[in-house]
């Protein structure tokens, strides 16, 4: 017999938490830095904000493929609940992709290049100027408020599943937790 998994694996909880922790700092990064215009460098919190989107565009491609092979917690009956938590957490995920995608179109209409990591260069998604370019750069920044909407709704339905329902949804993705797991023996 196959045993239950009752949480995340570590790899799932651990990449879902840099995640968030990239996201808190690259929000507040993008709140702090200087209004971009046609001549501002991409220097200071305008360089950290494009090495941090490239950073979560890039583990969010990790994740993707990771989710892909990985085994999830046994979820209990199927209900319309369990599907629009599908449909929020595949939202989600299109908004990690969209939204680092639109910033980079808009940067390299800016001229900036980027790399990840800081070695790997990244070819530019816009010709310099590009008019499209700088246009995304308008739908970057409305659909990052969309994914701050979004990731508050998320912490709200963790809570909810936490302090209402207590049915330990929480507990699945927490990093780490004070009981042991259980065992997977027989």
């Amino acid at each position: 017999m196959k045993p239950t998994i009752t949480r995340y694996d570590a790899a799932s909880r651990y990449l879902h938490w840099l995640t968030a922790a990239l996201l808190a700092a690259q929000f507040v990064v993008a709140l702090t830095m200087p209004d971009i215009t046609r001549n501002t460098p991409a220097i200071g919190l305008v360089a950290w904000h494009l090495s941090l989107g490239v950073t979560i565009l890039g583990l969010t491609a990790i994740r993707l493929v990771w989710a892909r092979y990985r085994s999830t917690p046994a979820k209990g009956m199927k209900s319309i609940f369990h599907t629009f938590a599908a449909i929020a957490h595949k939202g989600l995920y299109a908004l990690l992709v969209l939204v680092p995608v639109l910033g980079w179109i808009n940067a390299s209409a800016r001229g900036y290049g980027l790399k990840l990591l800081g070695l790997v260069p990244l070819p530019a998604l816009s010709t310099q100027g590009s008019s499209f370019g700088h246009a995304m750069g308008d739908v970057h920044s409305l659909l990052a408020y969309v994914l701050l909407g979004a990731i508050g709704l998320h912490i709200c339905a963790a809570l909810y599943h936490h302090w209402v329902l207590r049915d330990g949804t929480l507990h699945k993705m927490l990093p780490v937790q004070n009981q042991p797991e259980p065992s997977t023996s027989r």
